[in-house]
């Protein structure tokens, strides 16, 4: 018997569990209550993430499909990378490297996203690379790039114990991140002035804990940002000589704000007066606020505007940087800040750099030792494009890592039709439950959780090393290990790693310097214990909390005001689509279930898709609670059992994205949503598309 110790492979908190471990197979799994960031904590999919092994549909072999519609066959190992070696060789020589697509995901450990970004980047020279985390992190990434000079949150999980007030945003905390909502729920317990304060359309788990619930009208997130920046501006609640020392902006800012009216930015928010004036006293300038949040900030067509209208709040009042308090936002995924950090989003490189940057194409041309000007400078097309082009013919070549697009991509139709229309699609994977393998030319098969070392870093920019305590079964392989075998069989030099330790300290080796920087975060380190960066030096600490001398990353050492634009989702309801539809995760469940739909215990939670309803639109719609519907959209259609609740806005329905087609035919709700995205952050708007609503008739019914 042994244990072993790994990052949870869910959400972007970033737990550690432990595993013991009998005849390669986990019996059980506990956590420490001295081990960061969990101390001692999990949640109900952690504690069953041995289930996960479960699976009748595990890939243990390499397979090609030797014609379209015909049978996945086994192969070995060689041939499968000479197979896709030749593809895209191919597709190169044939119509140029833009021709050539990947992407990825945020649950791709670091040496993995790297080992991709390295191939397509530097030497096949496409920056036609994006993950998910496109779909839930880029709006937050690009509003800590405008304000701050660089990505990355300045606060950390230290600062729940001494905030005064949570202002949660856009963030389901209990279900999404339940062991974090934990630490805030101990904190007010611990602290009894301490007050949460939630703002969503639905009475949510975390809503319901909130001292202050405050369901805005969907799409209004920066008309009630604005609102409480007007109220402090009018009140004295900024902090003058913070904002004299250390921002820029400022006058602008101001401008903006007084060409606001209060009244009607609060009509917009869809709240009440009484509402309002209590969230202006809990925020006041006495107060220390973290405010966090998460998705229902980011998947908006003003995904940075929405980012951008909490932060400015944060610097106007001098909230940044000091214990207690800042913009923080959370990732959904375990190792979307480190994907970020590699450079994995088309118009990033590793380090923080940028494409479009001469000297930071440079520095990494140098790095990578390939000729100046292998780089593009030009970023490459994010998700919702790419495969939009990929559905015009546009692509030769896709390889898609660890994530199941045609469930999880907003208008799920164009994402079929793209890898229909793609002559070689590479799937890489854990098993065939994923609905993207039924595209596949090829499949590699790829080792999981507890079945590699790899590097993770969580949401307070926490890095994390995991261990391999079990064998993949089969012939499956570490995420890093594929990409290298096919740079090398490419005729690429410099993929010739012997472990994820050397993947590791050549990422880390880019980070000297830059804003993110790993230097001290060595293998040996992080053997023994994680760390936070920036960690610039070697046997010292890292940085928990970012900007307490007030300095940023812009130039001038100056943070930025950014004007935000109000909201305005572009998929709005009329006659034909009365409804609002929102989507989101619920507790028992991850992304589109191809791991957490093998524990019973969580499915028996949500066991099908469901919508959920004010009773008023249900009755306007003749819905009962628990009948089938069919849900109609400008793009699809989808069907899902109705939730009356009463917890919800009217106008406002709910619907989860986890459920494809693997379950049911017509289950997946990713077929409605929209494709419109930020012209930012390149983000998509996954959170607001206009519906209508009708009965399935029973068979019995027409009897």
């Amino acid at each position: 018997m042994t244990v072993g110790r790994a990052v949870c492979p869910y959400c972007g908190v970033g737990c550690v569990l432990d595993a013991t471990v009998e005849n390669n197979r986990v019996t059980r799994i506990t956590v420490d209550p001295a081990a960061e960031p969990n101390l001692g904590m999990m949640c109900p999919k952690g504690a069953l993430v041995k289930r996960i092994f479960d699976d009748p549909d595990r890939l243990e072999q390499p397979m090609i499909r030797r014609r379209r519609g015909g049978p996945l066959t086994e192969v070995a190992w060689d041939e499968a990378i000479d197979f896709v070696a030749k593809g895209l060789t191919r597709a190169i020589y044939t119509r140029g490297p833009d021709a050539v697509g990947w992407y990825g995901s945020g649950q791709l450990d670091t040496e993995a996203s790297y080992v991709f970004t390295k191939l397509f980047k530097g030497f096949i020279g496409s920056n036609h690379t994006d993950t998910n985390s496109r779909l839930c992190m880029s709006s937050a990434v690009a509003g800590y790039q405008l304000a701050f000079g660089s990505d990355g949150p300045p606060t950390c999980y230290d600062d729940i114990e001494q905030a005064d007030t949570f202002f949660i945003v856009g963030a389901n905390m209990a279900t999404n991140h339940p062991v974090l909502f934990n630490r805030i729920r101990r904190r007010r317990t611990d602290h009894p002035d301490a007050r949460i304060v939630v703002v969503d359309p639905r009475r949510t788990k975390t809503a319901e804990h909130a001292d202050l619930h405050l369901p805005v009208a969907l799409g209004a997130d920066v008309a009630l940002m604005t609102w409480l920046a007007r109220r402090t501006l009018d009140t004295g609640g900024a902090n003058n000589a913070y904002v004299a020392d250390h921002t820029r902006g400022w006058d602008p800012y101001v401008a903006s704000l007084r060409e606001r009216n209060p009244e009607e930015l609060a009509r917009l928010t869809g709240l009440a007066d009484e509402d309002l004036e209590a969230l202006a006293e809990l925020v006041a300038a006495d107060r220390r606020v973290l405010t966090l949040y998460c998705m229902g900030t980011n998947q908006s067509s003003r995904g940075t505007d929405k980012n951008t209208a909490i932060i400015n709040w944060h610097l106007m009042t001098g909230q940044v940087g000091k214990p207690g308090c800042g913009p923080f936002s959370l990732t959904g995924q375990p190792n979307a800040m480190g994907g970020r950090e590699v450079g994995y989003l088309a118009h990033q490189l590793p380090g923080y750099r940028r494409v479009d940057r001469d000297a930071d194409r440079a520095e990494i041309e140098r790095a990578w030792q390939i000729a100046p000007g292998s780089i593009d400078a030009q970023p490459g097309m994010s998700a919702v494009p790419m495969f939009d082009a990929a559905a015009r013919g546009e692509f030769d070549a896709l390889w898609i890592a660890c994530t199941n697009p045609v469930v999880s991509m907003p208008n799920a139709g164009v994402v079929k039709r793209a890898l229909e229309r793609t002559p070689l699609v590479i799937v890489q994977d854990i098993t065939q439950r994923s609905e993207s393998t039924d595209y596949a030319d090829v499949v590699l098969p790829a080792a999981q959780w507890a079945e590699k070392s790899g590097t993770m870093t969580n949401s307070e920019r926490l890095v994390v090393r995991s261990e391999r305590f079990l064998d993949p079964p089969g012939e499956a392989r570490p995420d890093w290990q594929i990409p290298a075998a096919v740079a090398r069989a490419m005729g690429f030099s410099g993929f010739d790693y012997g472990s994820a330790e050397e993947v590791w300290d050549e990422f880390r080796r880019t980070t000297a310097g830059r804003p993110c920087d790993m230097t001290g975060l060595t293998n040996h380190r992080l053997a023994d214990a994680p760390g936070h960066w920036p960690a610039p030096a070697i046997g010292r600490a890292g940085h928990r909390r970012r900007y307490a001398d007030g300095r940023f990353h812009h130039p001038d050492g100056h943070a930025r005001f950014v004007v935000s634009r109000l909201d305005s989702p572009q998929d709005r309801p009329d006659a034909e689509f009365p409804l609002w539809l929102t989507t989101g995760r619920v507790a028992a469940h991850w992304h589109t279930r191809t791991k957490t739909g093998l524990a019973p215990e969580l499915s028996r939670q949500d066991p099908e898709p469901f919508i959920e309803l004010h009773p008023d639109d249900a009755d306007d719609h003749h819905l009962e609670q628990g009948q089938r519907c069919r849900i109609v959209g400008r793009r699809g259609e989808a069907q899902a059992v109705v939730r009356r609740r009463d917890t919800i806005r009217r106008g406002v329905a709910f619907a989860t994205f986890h459920f494809g087609d693997r379950f049911a035919k017509d289950s997946n709700i990713n077929t409605l949503t929209s494709p419109a995205i930020d012209p930012v952050s390149k983000q998509p708007e996954l959170k607001a598309c206009a519906i209508r609503l009708e009965r399935v008739l029973d068979p019995k019914d027409d009897a």
